[in-house]
């Protein structure tokens, strides 16, 4: 099949060169804004530069992956449902949550597939997790925890635009402990505090926070967010059952130091970037993307799917603001 790539930065060029290893992808066509990084993709990774998003879908692609900057998610997504076209589309949906909602109304009823990249989804790991939690392996679940930690903040440019931690870092907790658990999220509760990098605070963000988010059969999750982790770029999971208790990201390449006498794990070399991390997650997302447009899957993460982990980041970002619990009917009402 031919894929258009819509965006050829970090990610956009992390993405072509995945593409180009697929059997089932036999062309790229690329374009950018800046002519320059397309044309170095096409160098890398092979592919047609074109000069605009309409040439692109005028080139005859099967699909497309939108990496472009969040702020032309919406219409870039909605150009390749017009034009009939599978979409995977990078997160966020949109800058804004009530935007999202604007764009799952334009799309709901055209039957064009729709995938929205949350990559932890096609990690080993919560794979394992999850099929742990439906196989009823844990008993019933009472405590998950999700923790993200980044080895350095973005630069202040990135985190002005971000939409804050919680949108731009914690949704991806937010997301997966949806999906392993199978639950809903009823109620956060969210703090948040600023020990490192001043341009951060100056933005209105937090670069550390905690939330505990009840879901609706009372299981608590606590997740732990930070931009500042030198040690290197830390995901992981834990899920506490009366029956037994599961962790992901428990390997050698941990970026934590034990301190107990004789304990040598974890011996690796830490994870020290996301793409290092979830190199083979991002292979497996992007071949489940392969069988979307091949009409032999459904989309495995839609985009209601991705506005659930939204309200989740908006009433964890209202509940800092206001140092109060939040519900999440609230956010959705608002």
């Amino acid at each position: 099949m031919r894929i258009g790539i819509l965006g050829l930065g970090r990610i956009g060029a992390f993405h072509a060169e995945t593409l180009s290893g697929l059997d089932a992808v036999d062309s790229l066509v690329l374009t950018d804004p800046f002519a320059d990084a397309a044309k170095s993709a096409a160098e890398r990774f092979g592919g047609e530069v074109v000069d605009s998003p309409e040439a692109l879908l005028a080139a005859g692609v099967d699909g497309i992956v939108v990496a472009a900057a969040t702020d032309a998610h919406p219409a870039l997504i909605l150009a390749g449902v017009e034009a009939g076209i599978p979409v995977f589309c990078e997160k966020p949906v949109a800058r804004t949550t009530s935007e999202g909602v604007q764009v799952l109304k334009a799309v709901r009823d055209k039957g064009v597939p729709i995938q929205i990249g949350y990559n932890r989804r096609f990690d080993a790991g919560f794979v394992a997790a999850r099929e742990a939690v439906r196989a009823g392996e844990l008993g019933k679940l009472h405590t998950v925890r999700s923790t993200t930690l980044d080895p350095a903040p973005p630069p202040a440019g990135y985190i002005a635009a971000s939409g804050g931690i919680f949108r731009d870092c914690s949704v991806h907790d937010f997301d997966i402990i949806r999906w392993v658990t199978g639950r809903e999220v009823t109620e956060v509760y969210a703090v948040g505090g600023n020990r490192g990098a001043e341009y951060i605070k100056d933005a209105g963000d937090a670069d550390t926070t905690g939330a505990i988010l009840t879901l609706d059969d009372g299981t608590l999750a606590v997740v732990s967010n930070s931009r500042h982790n030198t040690r290197g770029y830390d995901v992981r999971m834990e899920l506490h059952g009366f029956t037994d208790s599961i962790a992901v990201g428990l390997e050698d390449k941990l970026p934590l130091r034990s301190v107990e006498p004789g304990v040598t794990f974890p011996a690796g070399t830490p994870h020290d970037f996301f793409m290092d991390r979830f190199t083979e997650a991002y292979r497996a997302e992007l071949t489940a993307f392969t069988e979307v447009v091949a009409g032999t899957r459904p989309s495995p993460c839609t985009v209601e799917d991705a506005l659930e982990a939204g309200w989740i980041a908006e009433a964890c970002t209202l509940s800092m603001h206001e140092h109060r619990p939040v519900h999440i009917e609230e956010v959705r009402k608002a």
